[in-house]
């Protein structure tokens, strides 16, 4: 027998190359959403809430069809809540600016000094 005959090399098949995993698509919007939410102003409390709801459901997803895509589903979630905190926040001082400045009543007492029109 020849030892550098093809029929030895032939005996094994070969293994298909790993293929990662699929990512989840849910992780890939959840950060898209929350790097958005940063970004994109007046929008971003809705965005930043969609992009938690999103990472959330994509972790189950994650685990249990073993899928890749935490680690995008983490900053998703992070960018979310930084996101909807930071325009919820200014949303609250708004809301406190705007009380503080009705209750003055400057702004009224300039509307009544205006004289009255009269007809010639």
């Amino acid at each position: 027998m020849d030892p550098y005959s093809s029929e030895q090399f032939n005996q094994f098949q070969q293994m298909p190359p790993m293929q990662p995993p699929k990512t989840n698509g849910k992780a890939i919007a959840a950060l898209v959403l929350g790097i958005l939410s940063l970004m994109i102003p007046y929008v971003g409390l809705i965005l930043g809430i969609i992009a938690i709801v999103l990472a959330c459901l994509s972790f189950k997803e994650i685990k249990q069809r073993q899928e890749g895509g935490r680690g995008l589903a983490i900053g998703g979630l992070v960018c979310g809540i930084i996101g909807t905190a930071l325009y919820g926040i200014i949303i609250v001082i708004l809301v406190i600016a705007l009380m503080a400045f009705g209750a003055t009543d400057s702004y009224y007492d300039v509307l009544s000094s205006i004289p009255p029109l009269t007809s010639a």
